[in-house]
């Protein structure tokens, strides 16, 4: 297996984060990484690197150079639990060619060090509940589905 490395996700690498998002049956109706980007990924992309609360982040496969992951953390404050900081988990995604081979372990488990960095109470994430795979992939860590969530679009 390559040496996987973790970092701050760049401008430059948003279209392979795109490209990542858009990789599977949910993402390929949602996102569109046709090039040039839409400038609303910039947008984005510029609000959430200018927030210290945020974290897009990016695994680079060292040997290829390339990036074979992506997620985002945010750090939330709050009241609750005697006033707890949380780490939330989103838009984890691996390359296809890399799934399989400990990319994602590796990633989640780097994310939740990143929780504890920041002095997070707890980590929580959100998948769809279509995602089987993925629900067993994060019960292995000891995530559990302790809640209901909702959206409503806007």
């Amino acid at each position: 297996m390559s040496e996987i490395k973790f970092r701050r996700a760049q401008a430059p690498d948003l279209p392979a984060m795109v490209a990542l998002l858009a990789d599977d049956a949910l993402g390929a109706g949602r996102e569109d990484p046709s090039t040039p980007l839409v400038p609303s990924y910039l947008d984005a992309f510029r609000a959430i690197d200018a927030d210290p609360n945020q974290l897009l982040a990016v695994a680079v496969a060292v040997e290829a150079g390339q990036v074979v992951g992506t997620l985002q953390l945010s750090f939330i404050p709050g009241i609750s639990r005697k006033g707890a900081w949380r780490g939330q988990i989103e838009g984890v995604r691996v390359a296809r060619q890399w799934r399989s081979r400990g990319v994602g372990k590796q990633m989640i488990e780097w994310a939740v060090a990143e929780c504890r960095s920041r002095n997070c109470s707890f980590v929580q994430l959100t998948t769809d509940k279509s995602r089987q795979k993925a629900h067993a992939f994060y019960e292995a860590f000891g995530f559990t589905a302790s809640h209901l969530g909702y959206k409503m679009g806007l």
